[in-house]
């Protein structure tokens, strides 16, 4: 299949905008263009505005039931489009199609639970102090909403956001990442031919500070959900505050990565590898510190080091690969920048460290050892597949160290020992924490950070809260 037109969705048409602008979509696997992006103009902004307002008062009235049937049409359109959908989010973002159909999977799944879930939007009596009196609580759907996404999950960042606000009854524009615009575009599609009536959702791209400056001085939205950087949510949470805009932010962490001596080290170091290399690392949950205890420390790296050799790197529609590129050229200079920073710094180049291939933003797998605080990559987020390891003494110093930085969304460990676990799950500052696994999220539970990586949540029953809003009524009855 080749990769689609691109185009907008505005007031439940498609269209290229009325700007005139666009922008290409390269692929990341060979540099080449394939595909035109067409820009909003403001005007294209303001009508997604006002359907979407348009669109609420319709979709809102709708019973959940009704809501649902929509929604499970759209999955199953999705499934029926499923290998071309997931061969073109490859081509788009580069990650292997293997990886592709999962992540697919996975958003096919976030909608089917958010639709169902949406059947179960309780509210409550609560008994009053009065004898003819009757206090009561209802959730109701918040307004419009806003969102925007980063390009390392095309499918279910999108689908989080989208699902979560349409099962709640809301009304949702969204700006995808413009480098990986075709997986929200198929979403769309299916949720248009399934019947979700004109204007509850909007698909817009453009110039991102120009777009999400333009929506969020709008009385119009109320609600805003971000996935992407901390200076970014930062500046966009300040944007929604000036019409007071309930927010949930999505942001970055810098995973911390706990391996003790009683684990099981084979298994710690192939999760391990499978974990920090998918998406070749592009993942905002990825393990990216390695603290590895001292008696243990040269039998892991040996076994690390294994498999960090053993990834398969190479284009993602191509068998057999386990690793694509990153996902720009722009994303190769940083890594050459984390690697030499670290190395310039007394740590060891275990393997990697350097581009692969002329064509394409290839990187190479990279193991760091021994680097020191004071490295780049101990405290940016690296978002590239380069692992720096390092050594701890106690359980005390790992999780001084772990808790350090301003993140807190996902953090694992491997150790046998239930009182080193439990003690853990007390300690460690996070959103999000695995033992003896790399697995922090499914669809019905709560995706979200503590710190600087963010609030509020996405998943399980708090992602449907996060588009509802509490009303309360009174009534004195004879």
């Amino acid at each position: 299949m080749p990769y689609p037109k691109l185009e907008m969705l505005i007031a439940g048409e498609w269209t290229n905008g009325s700007s005139g602008k666009s922008e290409p979509v390269i692929c990341p696997a060979d540099g080449t263009t394939i595909g035109t992006l067409p820009h909003a103009s403001t005007a294209d902004l303001d009508a997604a505005l006002q359907s979407s307002l348009d669109g609420f008062n319709v979709w809102r009235k709708k019973t959940p039931h009704e809501r649902q049937t929509v929604l499970e049409q759209a999955a199953r359109l999705l499934e029926d489009r499923f290998d071309d959908i997931s061969a073109n989010l490859t081509r788009e973002m580069g990650k292997p199609v293997g990886e592709a159909k999962i992540e697919l999977r996975v958003a096919i799944d976030l909608l089917r639970w958010y639709a169902e879930e949406g059947k179960r939007v309780y509210g409550r009596i609560i008994p009053s102090r009065f004898p003819n009196m009757q206090h009561e609580v209802r959730k109701q759907p918040v307004g419009p909403v806003v969102a925007f996404v980063a390009w390392n999950f095309p499918a279910t960042n999108v689908m989080r956001k989208v699902a979560g606000a349409l099962a709640a009854g809301c009304s949702i524009t969204i700006k995808p990442s413009e480098e990986t615009p075709a997986t929200a575009i198929a979403i769309g599609k299916a949720l248009t031919d399934a019947g979700l009536p004109a204007g509850v959702l909007n698909i817009v791209f453009g110039v991102p500070p120009e777009v999400s400056e333009h929506l969020l001085a709008s009385p119009i939205p109320r609600k805003l959900s971000f996935t992407g950087s901390v200076p970014v949510g930062i500046h966009l949470q300040q944007l929604a505050a000036k019409n007071m805009i309930r927010c949930t932010m999505e942001l970055g962490g810098h995973s911390p990565v706990m391996v003790f001596e009683d684990c099981d080290l084979e298994l710690a170091a192939k999760m391990c590898a499978a974990g920090k290399f998918r998406n070749a690392g592009q993942v905002c949950i990825s393990p990216t510190r390695f603290f590895v205890q001292d008696s243990i420390h040269d039998k892991f790296l040996t076994l690390f080091q294994q498999q960090v050799e053993a990834v398969q790197v190479g284009n993602g529609l191509e068998e057999n690969v386990n690793m694509g590129p990153l996902v720009a050229e722009r994303r190769i200079e940083i890594m050459d920048g984390f690697v030499s920073d670290a190395v310039s710094q007394g740590a060891e180049l275990v393997t990697g460290g350097a581009r692969l291939q002329n064509a394409g933003s290839f990187f190479a797998p990279t193991l760091l050892k021994d680097v020191p605080e004071t490295a780049r990559i101990m405290t940016e987020e690296p978002f590239g597949p380069v692992a720096p390891t390092t050594r701890f003494s106690s359980l005390d110093e790992v999780i001084e160290r772990a808790n350090s930085l301003p993140f807190g969304l996902a953090a694992y460990a491997f150790t046998s020992n239930a009182g080193t676990a439990g003690i853990l799950k007390q300690e460690i500052e996070t959103g999000m924490l695995a033992v003896n696994s790399l697995h922090v999220h499914s669809v019905e539970t709560p995706f979200g950070g503590l710190k600087a990586s963010g609030y509020g949540h996405e998943g399980g029953i708090e992602g449907l809260e996060a588009y509802l809003a509490a009303r309360y009524s009174s009534e004195i009855y004879a």
